[in-house]
């Protein structure tokens, strides 16, 4: 990624690079596992790819390898806000960070309209929801995260579209 001279009073400050932001996450998120035990980094590299996949732009990228690092604690919001990264990146992270107690139609109506973090949340569901991935999961877990899944999907207007590497345009971030 280049500068931002939006971001910052005075001289554009460097921004961090793929690369950089990666290696954070990673570091972020050491230690973490997803719901089967797998290391949670693991998750952030296939929503990455899967946004790269569908056309995304760096600044998307960047933010699919962040987009649970505030919601999950690996990275405080403070920290985003002052972070070498581009505008969009952030507000990107911000619309992906679920707040508590936040009914799922304003968590998809905030998605929508952020330019860039629809991509971004499709890549995440598609991961998600993946069968090899749920099926190591109990029937009862695994039934509630595939309708919750479905129901995101809905809200977005992503229809029933499984995960099949399709790109979009990278400005396509309507319903």
């Amino acid at each position: 990624m280049t500068r931002d001279p939006l971001d910052s009073p005075g001289a554009p400050r460097p921004l961090l690079t793929l690369a950089e932001v990666e290696a954070l996450a990673r570091a972020a998120h050491a230690g973490q596992t997803d719901k089967a035990g797998r290391p949670y980094a693991e998750h952030l590299r296939a929503v990455a790819e899967g946004v790269r996949r569908r056309g995304g732009d760096a600044e998307q990228i960047a933010a699919a390898w962040l987009h649970d690092a505030v919601e999950d604690d690996a990275l405080p919001e403070t920290w985003l806000r002052s972070a070498a990264l581009s505008r969009r990146t952030r507000d990107i992270v911000r619309a992906l960070t679920k707040r508590a107690g936040e009914p799922p139609e304003a968590y998809a109506a905030r998605v929508l309209a952020t330019p860039g973090a629809l991509l971004v949340k499709e890549a995440d569901l598609a991961h998600n929801a993946d069968p090899a991935r749920l099926a190591v999961l109990d029937e009862a877990t695994r039934t509630r995260l595939t309708e919750k899944y479905a129901h995101m999907r809905a809200l977005l207007g992503l229809g029933d579209r499984r995960d099949r590497g399709e790109t979009r345009d990278v400005g396509d971030d309507g319903p």
